[in-house]
């Protein structure tokens, strides 16, 4: 059996916990992590927005 490897995203209004929670219901742990910067224009100029924060995840079953 294939090892399935998928991201999930923490939403805008969804905390890292809640991100984790998801998964877990979704049959799923977090196996790595990364994080990127996200910046936005402002008067032509790049202004930091927020951290984009992703997991990466695999099926719970891979691990039995």
């Amino acid at each position: 059996m294939g090892k399935k490897q998928i991201w999930y995203e923490v939403e805008e209004n969804e905390s890292i916990e809640d991100c984790l929670a998801r998964m877990r219901r979704d049959g799923y742990m977090a196996v790595g992590r990364k994080e990127e910067p996200v910046f936005h224009l402002v008067n032509g100029e790049q202004t930091y927005l927020r951290q984009k924060i992703q997991f990466k995840a695999m099926n719970c079953q891979d691990f039995e």
